[in-house]
């Protein structure tokens, strides 16, 4: 489908970019390829020290739709965002990983959904692609939400933990955003490592209205078993995990749904990260003996946040999550660093069987 090229163009796409000159160029012909033609893409060199952004240069010599802004320093992907967002000029702003790609006809997809209920955002799928550390493609896992159209924030808002349980909500590449809107908060990503999506969705999503779901699943997101930042050792990873529950709690609770099975979700996720907490902990890197992570967990058993949620969670799919959160609702401090030290042997010993089962659920 070719549309004719208005003033400006319906999609903008932002692609911030840093060390990725392996995949860049698959990621842009994965636009140049779509068969909605209206779009522009604007690739944020955020001070990248290899060839990303030549190879983005090349491309945007040949196609006037995409153009490239470079920063002098290096200011990390919600910056790179953020300037792609003020250059930006369609009617919905859509922000892909240069590392990724997409099926050719996503944006003709987004565009017919939109033409057919107007919405503040559209919400679709992916694929998870997992490779070993030699690049090779070891297994998929999809995820296919179900198609609706929300019309109304009392028949959105009490779907949005599904979402979140389903891994849909936080991530920013799965959805289109009505820019207007996002200026109209003045709404910016957060300088945060690992939580600066799911912080600007619960922004966004607050207070909207009207929501598409596609049931398609266009997105291939590449995950590393090794070397990725979840994989590696971040230092407050429990303090912003638990920074994200709180957060989607406070939204549940602001929108007065907050309700017993909202109680049960947020409260496995919450189990989920306390869980990789307590295998992290055993990393070197966390510098942590025993008496540390014996201590670290009695604080978590005492915290406001735990004893409201971990009462009311329940794992419907994962034995280890359900026996886990057996010895959370026990408070069994030893066995609890048990488990943690036993899923970080496996993890460390069996990467693949690791993430399979966590890909699972």
């Amino acid at each position: 489908m070719e549309n004719g090229k208005s003033k400006n163009p319906y999609f903008t796409i932002v692609m911030p970019t840093y060390g990725v000159e392996k995949y860049i160029e698959r990621a842009i012909l994965s636009i140049q390829k779509q068969t909605f033609a209206d779009w522009e893409l604007i690739v944020v060199d955020d001070c990248s020290p290899d060839r990303s952004g030549q190879i983005a240069e090349k491309y945007g010599a040949e196609d006037s739709r995409i153009r490239i802004i470079r920063h002098e320093v290096n200011q990390g992907v919600s910056a790179a965002r953020n300037t792609g967002t003020k250059a930006a000029s369609g009617e919905y702003i859509w922000y892909m990983d240069p590392d990724d790609y997409v099926d050719a006809a996503l944006l003709e997809q987004v565009y017919a959904s939109i033409e057919c209920s107007p919405a503040q955002a559209v919400l679709f799928g992916h694929v998870e692609e997992y490779y070993d550390k030699r690049g090779s493609l070891q297994y998929t896992h999809s995820i296919c939400p179900k198609e609706h159209c929300f019309k109304t924030a009392e028949e959105l808002r009490p779907h949005i933990v599904e979402l979140e349980q389903e891994t849909l909500y936080g991530y920013p590449w799965n959805k289109f955003y009505r820019l207007s809107y996002i200026r109209e908060l003045k709404l910016e990503y957060e300088n945060v490592k690992l939580i600066e999506d799911i912080v600007f969705n619960i922004q966004y999503f607050m207070d909207i209205e009207t929501l598409n779901i596609l049931p398609i699943t266009p997105y291939h997101y590449g995950k590393k078993l090794e070397g990725n930042l979840t994989n590696k050792f971040v230092p407050d990873y429990f303090i912003l995990h638990r920074r994200r529950i709180e957060m989607l709690f406070d939204q549940f609770s602001y929108w007065g749904i907050c309700t017993e099975e909202v109680r049960s979700i947020l409260g496995s996720l919450y189990g989920r990260y306390i869980l990789s907490a307590l295998e992290r902990n055993c990393n070197k890197q966390a510098g942590m003996d025993h008496a540390q992570r014996y201590r670290w967990c009695r604080q978590v058993f005492s915290d406001g946040l735990f004893n409201e949620l971990i009462p009311a969670a329940r794992a419907k799919k994962s034995m280890s999550l359900r026996i886990a959160l057996l010895f959370f609702r026990w408070k069994r401090t030893i066995l609890c660093l048990t488990m943690g030290r036993g899923i970080y042997i496996v993890r460390r010993l069996m990467p693949v069987v690791y993430s399979k089962v966590k890909s699972g659920r």
